[in-house]
């Protein structure tokens, strides 16, 4: 794994105590990972053990091989998860910045209408202030009306009153 970037790990290959499994230190991998690496390499489907000779270190190497292969997939995979990720945060921005939209043109619509029915109820107070100036100079008119017809019909009796008056004195002077 050597190279001079800087995103280099250092990654140590050891035997355990019975030769069959080599541990890798200081690298994570994942279970589908690990499954891939357990496939057999060679045609006998069992690593070699016990010695370590010139295919010990081919197969070291292509060990060392096989794990930048699945870290590299392993670093894909991330990557492309990242990237979905981002995708949905985006996704999920622009849904919030139209819903915040709809939202401020659902209370701009709604304080049009508010604003529409106080000044409704304002034209129909006012109405209903005229109408009432108008009720309160009918009333006063038809109470002038009947203050002068009850004077007329006063008058009216007194002056009926006078002449049966006049009258009954005028027959009773004439039978006495």
């Amino acid at each position: 794994m050597g190279g001079s970037g800087s995103s280099t790990r250092r990654v140590t290959f050891e035997a355990d105590e019975n030769e069959n499994i080599t541990v890798v230190k200081g690298v994570r991998l994942s279970d589908n990972v690990i499954d891939r690496m357990k496939e057999p390499s060679s045609p006998s489907g069992r690593p070699q053990s016990q010695h370590r000779s010139a295919s010990g270190a081919v197969n070291d190497e292509e060990l060392k091989k096989r794990i930048a292969e699945e870290l590299a997939l392993e670093r894909a995979r991330r990557d492309s998860e990242a990237q979905k990720r981002r995708l949905i945060g985006r996704l999920m921005e622009r849904e919030r910045i139209s819903s915040n939209e709809h939202l401020t043109r659902a209370i701009f619509r709604e304080r049009a209408a508010t604003e529409e029915e106080r000044e409704k109820a304002q034209r129909f107070a006012k109405q209903l202030e005229e109408k009432d100036r108008e009720l309160k100079k009918h009333d006063a008119y038809y109470k002038e009306q009947l203050a002068r017809l009850e004077e007329r019909s006063a008058q009216f009796y007194k002056v009926t009153t006078e002449q049966y008056q006049k009258a009954a004195d005028e027959v009773s002077a004439r039978f006495k």
